[in-house]
C-alpha cells in the first residue's frame, strides 16, 4: 500500500488550513493510500539524521520551502515541487517566470531592492514608474495570500507613502485593470487540465477574493480562458495550481497570479467538484 503525508502549516490558527489538508487526506484514503496529516514542525529538518518512516510521496500545502526541499533531498516525491512553491510564493519572481513565457498579464514593473534605512526618492525612478503605469495602479507585495498585501494606489501621496513603507520588501508595480474591478475567475489546474472554475465578484472591494467578502458562482470558461490558465500553470511548472484570471479589454483574459497551494474548499462548495480527488488521481498516475 502506498503511503503519503499531507503537510500544512501548524502555526496558523485558522481552521481552513487544516480543512484543506483534511480534504486531501480523505481523497487519498478513498484511493486506498495510507495517509497521515503532518504539521510542518512535526517533521524535524535534522540534517544529521535520516528521515524515518518516510512516505512514498508528500502533498505539500504549505510555503515552508526549506522543508519541501529537505523532503525532496531525502528522495521523497513532493507535489508541488519546492522550486514551484518558491516561484509562486514570491509574486515578483512569479511574474518574471510568466514574462519569460509571454503569458498575457497586466503591465508589471518589479521594484528595485531598497534597503530599509535608505531611499531612492529623489532619483527620478518613481516618476518613471508613474509615467509608465499611471494612476490608479496596483502595488503588490511579493509575499501575501487571500488578496492581502495588495494595494490600490489612487493618488501620488498614496504612492509615495506606500513605496516608503515597503523599503526592504519585494514588491511590484502593476497596471490596474479597471475592466476587472471587483471580479475575476479562479481556475484549478491539475496535471495540465482544468478541473474546476468559479467566477468571483465583490461589490465593495477592488479585489474579488472570498476572504475579503467576495461571492462566487459557477462559470463556464471560454476557450481562451481555459487555454491561458493551463499556459500559466505550465509557465511556472505547477502540476497543481489555482490560476486567477482578470478581464481585460473586450473581456480578453489576463493572468493575475498563479497559486501553488490554492485552497479548494470554496470551489468545492460552489461547483461540487472536489479538486483533491483529481490531485490524488494525478499523483498515482505519475508514480506508476
Amino acid at each position: 500500500m502506498l503511503s503519503c503525508w499531507v503537510i500544512y502549516n501548524g502555526s496558523l490558527t485558522s481552521d481552513k488550513f487544516k480543512d484543506q489538508a483534511e480534504l486531501l487526506k480523505e481523497a487519498a484514503e478513498r484511493a486506498g493510500i495510507q495517509t497521515e496529516l503532518k504539521k510542518n514542525y512535526e517533521v524535524m529538518m535534522d540534517l544529521g539524521q535520516t528521515t524515518e518512516q518516510r512516505p512514498d510521496f508528500v502533498v505539500f500545502l504549505d510555503k515552508d520551502i526549506l522543508l519541501a526541499q529537505f523532503l525532496k533531498n531525502a528522495g521523497i516525491a513532493v507535489f508541488n515541487d519546492p522550486d514551484v512553491i518558491e516561484t509562486c510564493d514570491n509574486k515578483a519572481k512569479q511574474y518574471l517566470q510568466l514574462a519569460v513565457s509571454n503569458v498575457p498579464m497586466p503591465d508589471t514593473i518589479i521594484a528595485p531592492k531598497v534597503y530599509p534605512a535608505f531611499t531612492i526618492r529623489d532619483s527620478g525612478y518613481y516618476e518613471r514608474v508613474l509615467k509608465r503605469l499611471g494612476l490608479p495602479m496596483i502595488i503588490k507585495e511579493g509575499h501575501g495570500s487571500f488578496g492581502m498585501k495588495v494595494y490600490l494606489i489612487e493618488t501620488e501621496k498614496q504612492f509615495y507613502e506606500k513605496t516608503d513603507e515597503l523599503r526592504g520588501v519585494d514588491y511590484v508595480f502593476q497596471q490596474f485593470i479597471a475592466t476587472s474591478r471587483g471580479r475575476d475567475i479562479r481556475v484549478n489546474i491539475v496535471g495540465g487540465e482544468v478541473v474546476a472554475a468559479m467566477y468571483r465578484y465583490s461589490e465593495t472591494d477592488f479585489r474579488a477574493n472570498i476572504t475579503n467578502g467576495g461571492v462566487a458562482t459557477e462559470v463556464v470558461l471560454t476557450e481562451s480562458q481555459q487555454a491561458l490558465a493551463i499556459r500559466a500553470a505550465e509557465a511556472v511548472g505547477a502540476e497543481f495550481a489555482g490560476v486567477d484570471l482578470l478581464f481585460g479589454e473586450d473581456e480578453e483574459p489576463l493572468v493575475c497570479e498563479v497559486n501553488a497551494a490554492a485552497h479548494i474548499r470554496n470551489i468545492y462548495n460552489v461547483t461540487g467538484v472536489n479538486v483533491a480527488d483529481a490531485m490524488i488521481a494525478y499523483i498515482l498516475k505519475v508514480l506508476k
